[in-house]
């Protein structure tokens, strides 16, 4: 079996009373078709993703992504189960917001999407101006959060944010207010913080929309060992216990219990 397989998205439509091709494809729309491709492809680990390579061609218009086989297998699956439930509620966030904004293009511009995969090229997965997929909104809910981490960049020209590096999540991008950023007195870059935000949770799976993160305030952190204090704890509690026969004060401790 080959290592590598392709993606074909085959856009139809026109510009005036002129059919779509290559010739007359806004730079604008390809750029569009490739910032969702990452997303439909590898929606969680883009660091370490396999490279996708990208060619346009005639008929009308269509898109050639290649990239691993393995990535094609799993996207030709979820394309058959969307079909099969006429629903994008149950992906992953950043595929469904990729199914999202081609249906969107095709609703501005009056396109027809035909998607297939090498693996399966009987399955034509379609979206057109009368397809629907586009997540319930119910699903996503108002939430509270606290994360942990280093805060590695912290600022913006137009929109301030900071960018928190956590063991869990990764590396998030939290919105923030300008003037709390200038009311901190102290520099805090690469300090140890805890976060409080909100932003929206999917109530189904638990997942966090990290694009919708808002920053509700910095929480103080800085987990310390201390060798003096934890050894004049020691030595205190021995002075306690002299005496004491731990083995018998367990055996009270149980009563009747036992073990």
């Amino acid at each position: 079996m080959d290592k590598i397989g392709n993606i074909e998205i085959r856009v139809f439509g026109n510009k005036g009373n002129i059919k779509l091709s290559p010739d007359n494809y806004d730079v604008k729309e390809i750029i569009s078709m490739l910032q969702n491709i990452e997303d439909l492809l590898y929606p969680t680990n883009k660091k370490d993703r396999p490279i996708i390579t990208y060619d346009i061609k005639e008929g009308s218009v269509k898109h050639i992504f290649k990239t691993s086989i393995q990535a094609i297998i799993g996207f030709s699956a979820v394309l058959s189960q969307i079909q099969k439930h006429n629903s994008i509620d149950f992906l992953e966030l950043r595929t469904a917001q990729a199914i999202e904004n081609i249906q969107n293009f095709s609703y501005q511009k009056n396109y027809d999407f035909e998607v297939k995969t090498s693996v399966d090229e009987d399955l034509i997965f379609k979206i057109n101006p009368q397809s629907m997929y586009v997540r319930t909104e119910n699903v996503w809910a108002d939430a509270e959060f606290y994360f942990y981490g280093t805060l590695t960049n912290a600022g913006g020209k137009s929109k301030a944010n900071i960018h928190l590096d956590t063991e869990e999540f990764g590396s998030l991008t939290i919105d923030t207010d300008k003037d709390y950023l200038m009311g901190q007195e102290e520099n805090f870059l690469y300090k140890k913080f805890g976060i409080r935000a909100f932003g929206k949770q999917n109530i189904e799976t638990g997942e966090i929309d990290k694009r919708s993160l808002q920053l509700i305030e910095l929480i103080d952190f800085k987990p310390k060992y201390d060798d003096e204090y934890l050894n004049l704890l020691i030595h205190k509690a021995k002075n306690n216990w002299k005496g004491i026969n731990p083995d018998e004060w367990l055996t009270n401790l149980r009563g009747d219990y036992d073990a």
